[in-house]
């Protein structure tokens, strides 16, 4: 049985041939130890731990369960089950449908997940940014940065009902372009077709890809990717001139810069030398406020394109008019190839003075006179033409207001931000409420620590703090002053508490600051990610092998135990304790301790 390394390596070695045609791709599945890598991969999101469709989780994994499902696919007997439909608040306040398959779907659709990222990783091109390894909303934001420098027109691309939208046939189509292997394709096609339950009526599924399934980014990726080869030789035909033509006006200085140098070198009187220099001068600041290049040059234009999932933001360098049929040429491509319909309230044509909206950032492009000496000693307007991330001015706000942390009042017509307590809050100890916080604090602070204006940020923890003193007073019906006295230590707002072997530990509220990080260090955007495929030891198949209780010893078959969080044991219990001791949310477990442990009458 070939190592599952060796097998997607030798996968992603041949997906560099564009026209390579990869057969036999079925009997991938049926090696074991693809399965155990896939279990090891996806085991401990808690995710597993929600029922599917067929009331059966994560827990009580053997490897008898693997057997049987590589059997039901040597036969072609699998039939993926029905996901189970929920729903998820979106930020518009819309509800979004998420599909919970079954775990043993799950398990499946992760082996066929890794063998797909083999194949068509290398081929993606490198503006795709959704759902890729190494690649994430801020890769995909750092491009624009780097990128979008000088453009004069943002396209905002949105397309609608994306994953529910997807042609199944089109994608299809799109998979045996490179995969010569029906019964692979076939198994794809009845995840595609696999429907879902909702209100306990089974619905069945002529489009789309559900979301929440694992293989789902992946195909999502291979079906617009077509787009992105599409925009690249859009790209390629768009782009006009190698340099932009130079400015009349810019000319006449740099003649005049040169006059004057010439007579500086002529002369030799220190009045006329002096009045020669100041002309030099005048010259210089002039000529830095005067862009060299034509900026209404019609026969210099550019084309920028970068994708996170269904949304995709263009820069132009070019006429409004060149924004609009651009528009429309990616409109009609995909209506008539990937049979998408763009979302007209979503896709807007934007000038780059005012901000375009990309993946929660507000998006523009100054116009700044502000100069600054480069390391030779010439002036240049530096920040002239280059792309700034921003926050957008409601996005502290609408943050503050779902954590509920936040009073609005109007004074004078002026809104007032005044932080309130949380009483949900104070039924908890005083350690979990300030990890909320600090939770909350830090996932803003990350995502946004991109921005420009990042500092912004300071209001909202200064609210977040604040909330929390009203929190803590709340909890224990006193004042702020008293609060911030009792727990303010060394210049931070301070939690001891003790461990079970007694020591005193603290945890400190969020003092990691807010400037913002620089999108270009550390991110190499222009280049593919490094794709070679690698597994670690199954630590989890290599427990349920060794046959041994974890709890009593006995020699026999074993089942893996689950659980969601770690948190959630009180540690009364000696299984308990174990897997506390361990920091494991998994034991290995014979058949008879995992009963007891279900029944709660284990010792």
């Amino acid at each position: 049985m070939r190592s599952p390394e060796r097998v997607l390596n030798s996968l992603s070695e041949h997906s560099k041939v564009s026209d390579y045609q990869f057969e036999r791709l079925y009997r991938i599945l049926f090696n074991e130890e693809m399965f155990y890598i896939a279990y090891q991969r996806i085991h401990a999101k808690p995710g597993n731990m929600t029922e599917g469709s067929d009331g059966k989780t994560v827990n009580n994994m053997n490897l008898t369960r693997i057997k049987k499902l590589i059997d039901s696919l040597k036969d072609e007997s699998y039939q993926p089950q029905p996901s189970r439909r929920v729903y998820i608040p979106k930020k518009n306040g819309k509800m979004r449908p998420l599909g919970v398959p079954t775990f043993d779907d799950k398990l499946l659709q992760e082996v066929v997940r890794m063998v797909l990222e083999a194949i068509y990783e290398r081929s993606f091109e490198d503006i795709s940014h959704g759902f890729r390894p190494k690649r994430n909303c801020h890769t995909a934001l750092a491009q624009i940065q780097k990128s979008f420098c000088g453009t004069k027109w943002f396209v905002e691309g949105d397309i609608k009902g994306f994953f529910d939208n997807i042609n199944h046939n089109i994608l299809i189509q799109i998979l045996e372009e490179r995969i010569a292997d029906q019964r692979f394709i076939r198994l794809i096609r009845k995840f595609l077709n696999a429907g879902y339950i909702e209100d306990w009526k089974f619905h069945k599924t002529y489009s789309g890809t559900p979301q929440g399934g694992i293989i789902s980014p992946i195909l999502a990726n291979i079906y617009l990717d077509k787009l992105d080869k599409y925009m690249k030789e859009y790209t390629r035909k768009f782009d006009k001139g190698k340099n932009r033509k130079r400015n009349e006006l810019s000319i006449s200085i740099q003649h005049k810069k040169r006059w004057a140098r010439e007579k500086l070198r002529m002369v030799t009187d220190e009045t006329e030398r002096e009045k020669w220099i100041l002309r030099l001068k005048a010259l210089q600041k002039e000529s830095v406020l005067i862009p060299s290049g034509d900026e209404m040059d019609s026969n210099y234009r550019r084309l920028k394109y970068v994708r996170y999932a269904d949304d995709f933001l263009i820069g132009i360098i070019g006429s409004k008019q060149d924004a609009i049929i651009i528009k429309e040429d990616i409109k009609n491509f995909l209506t008539n190839k990937l049979a998408l319909e763009l979302s007209d309230e979503k896709t807007l044509i934007t000038h780059t003075e005012k901000a375009a909206k990309f993946l929660g950032y507000e998006i523009d492009v100054t116009k700044s006179n502000t100069t600054k000496r480069s390391n030779n000693g010439a002036l240049r307007r530096a920040f002239n033409k280059r792309v700034r991330l921003m926050i957008g001015k409601d996005v502290i706000k609408n943050k503050l207001l779902e954590h509920r942390v936040l009073e609005i009042k109007i004074h004078n017509g002026r809104e007032q931000w005044k932080p309130k307590s949380r009483p949900r809050l104070t039924i908890v100890d005083d350690l979990e409420i300030l990890e909320k916080y600090n939770q909350e604090i830090r996932g803003l602070v990350n995502y946004f620590s991109l921005a420009n204006n990042a500092c912004e940020l300071q209001s909202f923890g200064y609210i977040m703090k604040y909330s929390m003193c009203k929190t803590f007073a709340h909890k224990y019906r006193t004042k702020v002053t008293k609060i911030l006295k009792k727990y303010h230590k060394n210049g931070h707002f301070t939690v001891n508490y003790k461990l079970k072997n007694g020591a005193v530990k603290s945890r400190l509220f969020y003092h990691d600051g807010y400037k913002r990080k620089d999108p270009m260090k550390n991110i190499n955007i222009d280049n593919l990610p490094n794709v070679v495929m690698y597994t670690v030891s199954t630590s989890l198949v290599d427990r349920l092998k060794a046959e041994e209780c974890e709890l009593c010893g006995a020699t026999d078959k074993l089942i893996m135990h689950h659980v969601r969080k770690l948190g959630e044991l009180k540690g009364k219990q000696s299984w308990e304790k174990l897997m506390i001791a361990r920091r494991r949310k998994t034991i290995a477990v014979c058949g008879s301790c995992h009963q007891k442990i279900h029944l709660g009458c284990i010792d």
